[in-house]
């Protein structure tokens, strides 16, 4: 694995061929019944651990984290606790599957009593992107283990260290033997085995628009539980808060360079104060330096490869080739892209359609509400979005016609620990996530008539 922080490798992790995935597949289906078997207390004990264990080995998680992923070291530690208290929440949510007695109410059931019981879905299938390798992981694991299911998690083939110290935790966790599989390995080696596997029952999944619509493809009959791109617009209109509207822009844009589902990937201002907003909004990026990732100075870090660099220095192209404005920086060192601002992006540049998952701000005007609802409703990307107006009528009035996920009113879209339901529309994913959104997807429920 090569050492985003300091060069060369860090580690070597052997990738699981096909016939390996098929031993974990069959492991997972034979310890579906002892998980099933087991207590809610049972399930709580496991997560409770796992979180202890992620608290004990945070440094070297962390450490992990920045040089697989690029993190810079702040970042890299809030995951790991973002990923402690995502296993936390499950203990609170798995209590809550406590099923329900209910009478029957319609002719020719008088009488009837009925105990409407959750049980596992079976196995699930946890693929996990490189971005948050650790706690989008766990949003997925926690849930699908407090439901009481076994697991096969095929972490990103970039970023698969930390999910092998976390399946090293689960390993000490008393969980039953096959319940936890974990599977590194190249998608085109074992992904559509593994996708493809009559022996799973759900598939959770974070990554691009394209690989699930691929995993899709491969499936069988199975519950699918996707986040996928996203290309978050942020409609700034005169009336609003411009200095909070700029702090949360450049956050929303730069944070991790801005390879997040959630990043804020292009801002749509009002013709009427675009040039105002600009300056405020580069003035905001004197906060995000790069640096040193294990200075907790560092803001930003290198993108996740070279091919990602590639991609968002074609897209600043494309727009520049289109007239748009570099107002800040555009150049690119290897791995490394400066955090670049643009103005005056046209509706035409790929910037606006296409998710960049790079540091890249780029700003195109509008001239009325509805123009701002046609620019931000253009691609099939339906993650999230987000408003700045202090107008309470015209803030719920636009959050309703952006056709996303989720919409956030005067800050930056944030998906936090999975407490309030997130996921998108369009191409952006299947279903919502969320610790107990999660556990509901990985559950069936029997009814047994007394």
């Amino acid at each position: 694995m090569s050492d985003l922080a300091e060069g060369g490798v860090f580690a070597r992790v052997k990738a699981a061929d096909g016939e390996q995935a098929e031993s974990a597949l069959a492991a997972a289906e034979n310890a579906q019944s002892a998980l099933a078997a087991t207590t809610i207390p049972e399930r709580v004990a496991w997560l409770e651990a796992i979180a202890a264990g992620l608290r004990e080995r945070e440094d070297e998680l962390a450490d992990v984290i920045v040089r697989e992923a690029g993190k810079p070291i702040s970042s890299a530690r809030a995951e790991v606790e973002s990923a402690a208290e995502r296993f936390e929440r499950a203990v609170e949510e798995a209590r809550g599957l406590n099923g329900e007695f209910r009478m029957g109410t319609t002719t020719g059931h008088e009488g009837w009593e009925a105990i409407i019981k959750p049980e596992p879905i079976g196995t699930v299938l946890c693929i996990t992107p490189y971005n948050y390798p650790l706690s989008t992981t766990a949003l997925q694991v926690a849930p699908a283990l407090a439901a009481g299911n076994s697991v096969v998690l095929k972490p990103a083939s970039k970023t698969p260290v930390s999910a092998a110290i976390l399946a090293d935790i689960v390993a000490s966790a008393d969980i039953p033997a096959g319940g936890f599989n974990f599977v590194p390995g190249h998608a085109g080696a074992i992904g559509d085995v593994l996708a493809g596997s009559d022996q799973i029952d759900a598939i959770a999944m974070t990554g691009s628009s394209d690989a699930g619509e691929h995993v899709a493809r491969q499936s069988g009959i199975v519950n699918l539980h996707m986040e996928l791109g996203g290309n978050a617009p942020a409609i700034i209109f005169p009336d609003a808060d411009l200095d909070a509207a700029a702090a949360a822009c450049t956050k929303g844009g730069l944070k991790y360079a801005g390879q997040r589902c959630s990043a804020i990937s292009r801002v749509l201002v009002h013709e009427s104060i675009h040039d105002d907003l600009v300056k405020r909004i580069e003035g905001e990026m004197d906060a995000y330096p790069m640096g040193d990732l294990f200075d907790e100075a560092t803001a930003l870090g290198p993108l996740i490869s070279a091919d990602q660099a590639d991609w968002v220095e074609d897209l600043v192209i494309d727009a520049t080739d289109r007239g748009a404005e570099i107002v800040r920086g555009g150049r690119r060192n290897g791995q490394k892209f400066e955090p670049t601002l643009l103005g005056r992006v046209p509706e035409s540049a790929r910037l606006v359609a296409e998710e960049q998952f790079g540091p890249v701000i780029p700003m195109t005007t509008f001239t009325d509400e509805n123009h701002a609802i046609e620019i931000a409703n253009s691609t099939d990307l339906a993650l999230d979005g987000c408003v700045f107006t202090t107008g309470y009528d015209r803030a719920l009035r636009v959050a309703e016609r952006i056709d996303a996920g989720g919409v956030r009113i005067n800050g930056a879209p944030s998906h936090g620990l999975g407490d309030i339901p997130f996921g998108g529309n369009e191409d952006s994913g299947i279903g919502r996530e969320g610790i107990e959104t999660s556990i509901e997807e990985f559950v069936r429920y029997k009814n047994i008539v007394l």
